[in-house]
């Protein structure tokens, strides 16, 4: 039980960790234009963007895929800044027929993003092919992690919408907007030439 905790807090830590942001800008982009009242887009969204790091995790520890860091490093701002541009293009109106498209982007995103895990969690362990069991232990520290940010973004949601009255619409664009300029010099940073 107690390595138990041990995984599951490195999984905690690392997406809540001051200096790994990008995955929580991700999620905010991922949840900027939704409520509580859709709750279940919301869950839909961060359950298929889970399956894809899990696996991709999964397969990098077995060495089934490797990519070089250098082009994940890059790949992680430029999923956070297409999440966001989407965001600009499509707040305020009705997303339900492209939601397909939207789960698929995301999974496909997750898997990038569990790239990025699969590297901190092996140069954290020194080995590959860590224990099944391990490699979920810390995919669950990273849900528990995730839930914590998705429910920030909604509680703010609601506040700035219920009490100073922004519109749905309103906060998805300064939301994403203020990721946007937070992501540009990440993106920068990581460029591969």
């Amino acid at each position: 039980m107690n390595e138990f905790w041990i995984y599951f807090k490195l999984g905690l830590t690392h997406v809540l960790d001051y200096n790994a942001y990008d995955h929580v800008l991700f999620l905010t982009v991922l949840v900027a234009a939704y409520t509580f009242y859709e709750w279940k887009n919301v869950v839909g969204l961060v359950t298929v963007f889970t399956i894809g790091h899990t696996i991709s995790l999964i397969l990098a520890s077995y060495d089934i895929v490797n990519v070089s860091s250098s082009i994940i490093e890059f790949l992680i701002p430029i999923t956070i800044f297409i999440t966001a541009l989407y965001n600009l293009f499509t707040a305020g109106k009705n997303n339900n027929s492209r939601i397909s498209i939207l789960y698929a982007t995301t999974l496909f995103f997750g898997i990038i993003h569990g790239l990025g895990f699969s590297s901190f969690f092996l140069s954290t362990t020194g080995s590959k092919g860590v224990e099944i069991l391990r490699l979920l232990e810390f995919a669950l520290g990273i849900e528990a992690a995730q839930l914590i940010v998705v429910l920030v973004v909604l509680i703010l949601s609601f506040i700035f919408q219920s009490i100073f009255k922004f519109s749905k619409r309103d906060w998805t664009l300064v939301i994403s907007s203020i990721v946007i300029g937070l992501v540009i010099p990440m993106l920068i940073a990581n460029w591969i030439l």
